[in-house]
């Protein structure tokens, strides 16, 4: 049998420590008699510090805000859909279960504002499901990427990345976002091993939007015409081509 957290510690550290859970208790619970705008702001703000002590603070998840709806904003690259039967599924998911998955998001300039990289349709459900939004009083749960992925083109890789291994992928959307990301002088090295692709699949997906840029101001000369051909046109032809 493994040794407990308690086992490994003497009797004056483990005093401490419950000295300190107690204290943090007793004081957190006069937040439940406050409006529930300040609530939230106490819950975030003694979520934050906390993550200042974790041994996890690396990662989003360790530390889930919940973020006004309105300030959750989606992206304007998001190839993934979902078909409808699938959406309600979703919201079935949330109404019963709750939210057991944050919004991935970042913090845009300013700080107050949030654009979706991955959740899109959590954030949806959240924002359009009358019910789900009075229950959670109009907030998200939001968890924050690292602001060293806050270029635009690591947070389309990040997308990418939450998305490969479910829903589906429009084609041409996929496209747009290889091509962004070739003239953002990403090489198609990096373009497969950030969006996990190999390099045929990078290449054909450049060729698509490629090849309609190619052909997108061309002129086309007009189609042939099937009309009726006079009988002594063909022999004139015919008798200039022997002469």
């Amino acid at each position: 049998m493994s040794a407990t957290l308690f086992d490994l510690m003497d009797s004056e550290s483990t005093k401490t420590l419950m000295e300190v859970i107690s204290t943090i208790t007793t004081e957190m619970s006069r937040i439940s008699h406050m409006p529930l705008a300040r609530r939230v702001y106490a819950v975030n703000a003694i979520r934050t510090a906390l993550r200042e002590h974790s041994p996890f603070k690396s990662e989003p998840v360790d530390c889930v805000l919940w973020i006004d709806s309105d300030n959750v904003q989606a992206n304007d690259y998001n190839p993934n859909t979902v078909a409808p039967p699938e959406m309600k599924l979703l919201e079935r998911s949330v109404l019963a279960d709750g939210y057991t998955q944050p919004v991935v998001a970042w913090v845009l300039d300013g700080g107050d504002y949030y654009e979706v990289v991955d959740g899109f349709h959590r954030h949806r459900v959240g924002r359009e499901c009358k019910a789900v939004r009075e229950r959670i009083n109009g907030y998200l749960p939001v968890a924050v990427i690292s602001k060293e992925r806050a270029d635009r083109g690591d947070r389309i890789a990040a997308t990418i990345r939450h998305n490969r291994a479910r829903g589906k992928h429009r084609v041409e959307a996929m496209s747009d976002i290889v091509v962004e990301l070739k003239r953002r002088n990403w090489s198609d090295e990096k373009i497969g091993r950030e969006l996990g692709m190999d390099t045929d699949e990078v290449l054909r997906l450049t060729q698509i939007t490629g090849i309609v840029e190619m052909f997108a101001n061309a002129e086309f000369s007009q189609a042939w015409e099937i009309g009726t051909v006079d009988e002594s046109d063909l022999l004139q032809e015919a008798e200039e081509t022997l002469e």
